[in-house]
């Protein structure tokens, strides 16, 4: 059943009024956004089987790396287990809950977007006023996730149908429909608040969830058949076995699930104001503590702080856990071992994986600069920057809270996330802790970039997504891909040492916070000479 299917069901063609033109509006305002997540996820899915090859070239070896995975529970918390020895099995094992974590937060992104975002700016009402059916706009947002989906599955269905044709359409169809579920799922959140980052919030918050669910699961079975993983639509993709014997009977899990929560959401959505939520804002203290700019960056950002900080050192408990069974994933493949001394240095199987981890948070971490820098992106372009410079709060200062909340934040988590790997893993703290600080330059580069981007021009700011994917793209499957140095370090991560294990090099430390610092500078006298937009 589609979006426009479920309008009909809850009250006739004249709630969609004005659906077709708000759908061509969404994708017109995400040609962009979609595009490059669509095309970033299905790279990831559509490069594996090339480098699995090089690294499992035979048959025996595929095999054994499958039977390995039917006694190591950790990996297979982290993985899932395997079904087939396949090229195609071991890339769904590989990679295909991954992509699907990232269809779902694109799916959750954008349905907040067009809904929630839409209505906390005002915009929606004056959209409203005009001849839009009540239902158009979340129609239109649960349409756009659709389409995004879809160009995903069809994207993955094709490029991988030479690993056998029913299970890359099985595949694709699961990971969006792994996108859809939190689609509908984020078009419930959305009801319920009164801001659009807490509905992103709130609905990652569920994506991680399910992700917990599925590993607690997995660890505890080699076949995918806990309640803790069909609890779970990441473990769902999991049971529809893609390249295995596919499940077919699976996917109508996720049709089910994306129209019961796509008919809860229509309901809430007729039941409520525009611009209003079920669950109402608390009243702020009679007297106020957000005397500063960087008190109210801090308040409007504390909640981003926590949930990465809670959930690096949750992931740093979990990898840490799999390290032990580092060596059994290598095993004697020259090429495996290679690849992670490639990626984590050359002082030992451990220690590399140790690093290649904490060089995963730093790209990760990347991320959350990136998002906690385009706040003020948010804040410009909404309008709510506008009354406070209009006191005595210059451009500077208010921008300086956004930042200092995003650059210390970016080390806090990775600081955080040290103690979970050595929770995990048993070693000592202090090289661990010094391994995730020494991804902090590479991490404030990115983020330093996105202010430049945004101190120019708002316009440029979706760019910093871009540069912020590419350098997560060539960390993660660059050298499995065997990619030049050259190309590897494109991206400011390939310039760092790989600690802990490896010697300490202050070189690039040095001068990628040089570079942060000269980009920040830039951006904020750009910023500090442009006119505000509205």
């Amino acid at each position: 059943m589609t979006a426009a299917a479920f309008a009909v069901r809850s009250g006739g063609s004249r709630q969609l009024a004005g659906t077709g033109a708000l759908l061509r509006f969404n994708l017109r305002r995400d040609r962009v956004v979609i595009p490059a997540w669509v095309a970033v996820t299905g790279l990831m899915v559509l490069s594996l089987p090339g480098s699995l090859k090089s690294v499992y070239s035979t048959p025996a070896e595929r095999a054994d790396i499958a039977r390995q995975m039917l006694t190591n529970s950790s990996l297979r918390a982290t993985y899932g287990p395997v079904f087939s020895d396949s090229l195609g099995g071991l890339t769904a094992w590989r990679i295909g809950g991954y992509a699907a974590i990232l269809a779902g937060i694109m799916s959750l992104v954008v349905v907040v977007r067009h809904t929630r975002d839409e209505e906390e700016s005002g915009r929606q009402e004056l959209v409203s006023s005009a001849m839009v059916g009540r239902r158009a706009p979340l129609t239109a947002a649960l349409s756009t996730a659709f389409v995004a989906n879809a160009v995903l599955a069809l994207l993955i269905a094709g490029g991988l149908a030479g690993q056998g044709a029913a299970g890359a359409l099985a595949l694709g169809l699961g990971i969006g429909g792994v996108g859809m579920v939190f689609a509908t799922l984020a078009a419930i959140v959305a009801q319920f608040t009164d801001s659009g980052r807490l509905a992103k919030g709130l609905t990652g918050g569920l994506v991680g969830v399910a992700f917990v669910l599925r590993a607690i699961g997995d660890s505890t079975t080699n076949n995918g058949s806990s309640p803790w993983t069909w609890l779970s639509p990441i473990g769902w993709l999991e049971n529809l076995r893609p390249f295995a014997a596919e499940r077919w009977w699976v996917l109508g899990l996720f049709a089910a699930a994306a129209v019961l929560q796509g008919l809860v959401a229509y309901e809430l959505a007729g039941r409520r104001d525009v611009g209003m939520s079920f669950l109402a804002a608390r009243p702020g203290p009679a007297h106020g503590r957000l005397g500063t700019a960087g008190a109210l960056a801090w308040r409007l950002q504390r909640g981003s702080v926590l949930g990465w900080s809670l959930g690096f050192c949750a992931a740093g408990v979990a990898f840490g856990g799999i390290t032990n069974g580092a060596a059994d994933l290598v095993g004697d493949n020259a090429k495996t071992r290679e690849i992670i001394e490639r990626m984590g240095g050359q002082s030992g199987i451990e220690d590399a994986f140790l690093a290649t981890m904490v060089g995963m948070f730093g790209m990760l971490a990347a991320l959350y600069a990136v998002s906690s820098v385009l706040r003020l992106h948010n804040e410009e372009t909404s309008g709510r920057a506008e009354p406070i410079l209009a006191n005595a709060v210059g451009r500077l200062r208010w921008a300086a809270g956004h930042l200092t909340i995003a650059f210390a934040g970016a080390a806090l988590i990775m600081l955080l996330s040290g103690p979970g790997l050595t929770l995990g893993y048993g070693a000592e703290p202090g090289p661990i802790l010094a391994a995730g600080l020494v991804q902090v330059p590479a991490i404030w580069t990115l983020g330093a970039l996105a202010v430049l981007l945004h101190g120019i021009s708002p316009s440029l700011s979706p760019a910093s997504w871009a540069a912020a994917g590419l350098a997560l793209l060539l960390g993660w499957i660059g050298p499995a891909l065997n990619l030049p140095q050259e190309v590897l370090d494109i991206s400011p991560f390939g310039h760092l040492p790989k600690l802990p294990g490896g010697e300490m090099d202050w070189a690039p430390v040095t001068i990628l916070t040089a570079i942060a610092t000269a980009l920040v500078t830039a951006g904020l006298t750009a910023l500090r000479r442009r006119d505000l937009t509205t």
